[in-house]
């Protein structure tokens, strides 16, 4: 098992990663965070990203769906921002969020890394 730090330097070896925080998406609080920078504040990017988690939970509980997010995928021109709620028991209510380069990132194999990353979190 890795915990929070390992995981998160784990995440910033995926080709392309700019940035990585671990998030509570009831206070909407970083728990962790590595990378980012001058133009990705990842504690600004963790509390808007909390209320993107929030909406839709929201939107499949209207819509009776009892099914889990896997993740949620932002594609904007030069970036893919990649929401993954964890799904282990102590890690209920957190979710990964990672910021990737789209012209240094592959999207197959970044989700391939972030399910096995969160599979070895202990939080």
């Amino acid at each position: 098992m890795a915990d929070m730090d390992t995981a998160l330097k784990e995440v910033m070896e995926i080709d392309g990663c700019i940035g990585v925080a671990l998030v509570d998406h009831t206070s909407g609080m970083a728990l962790g965070t590595l990378g980012g920078g001058k133009d990705l504040d990842l504690t600004v990017a963790a509390a808007g990203n909390t209320d993107v988690v929030r909406s839709k939970l929201r939107a499949m509980e209207m819509l009776n769906l009892s099914e889990k997010i896997e993740d949620i995928l932002i594609t904007l021109d030069t970036q893919y921002h990649m929401i993954r709620p964890l799904t282990s028991r102590q890690g209920k209510g957190l979710f990964l969020y990672v910021a990737l380069r789209r012209d240094r990132a592959n999207l197959a194999m970044a989700r391939h890394r972030l399910r096995h990353i969160e599979n070895e979190l202990d939080v």
